[in-house]
């Protein structure tokens, strides 16, 4: 900064990501999340995709990508929360919900919102089918990747 100059004010996200990135990397952690406030920083360590395993001729090949949220039953699959947050089945309290156990839904049709950092995000459907089942309950925190309703692409 030269004389004269006026400081520079810094963004307050920058400033906590260069004092939380150091202790992120040395430590062990794949994803951390910190608020202060209005202030919400997440950081996380890019998913390696998975070596591919060795295949030894004649024997038994398994695919094993296990779920810590289980997995959906036969012939149906999941929508997944994109971002954690408090998850909402209908618009306002009271209200009908956006979908309903055995409601048909097309791709795009909105299943329900994620409240994250105070905004409110519409979730999607990613697949046409029956809605089977809600996997959480309207309300609950939910994580990224966390099952929200298994539909039946049937």
């Amino acid at each position: 900064m030269t004389e004269g100059e006026a400081p520079v004010a810094r963004d307050p996200i920058l400033a906590a990501i260069d004092l939380l990135a150091p202790a992120f990397e040395a430590s062990g952690l794949d994803e951390l999340e910190v608020e202060a406030g209005e202030l919400h920083v997440r950081l996380a360590r890019p998913r390696a995709l998975a070596a591919a395993p060795a295949v030894v001729p004649g024997a038994a090949t398994t695919a094993a990508v296990v779920s810590p949220f289980g997995e959906p039953a036969p012939g149906t699959r999941f929508v997944t929360a994109p971002l954690t947050g408090v998850w909402y089945t209908s618009p306002s309290p009271g209200a009908r919900p956006y979908v309903q156990v055995g409601d048909e839904v097309a791709v795009g049709t909105v299943l329900g919102l994620i409240e994250a950092m105070k905004l409110f995000n519409e979730i999607k459907s990613d697949t046409q089918g029956r809605v089977t089942r809600y996997m959480v309950e309207s309300g609950t925190l939910v994580k990224r990747q966390q099952p929200l309703i298994e539909v039946d692409p049937r």
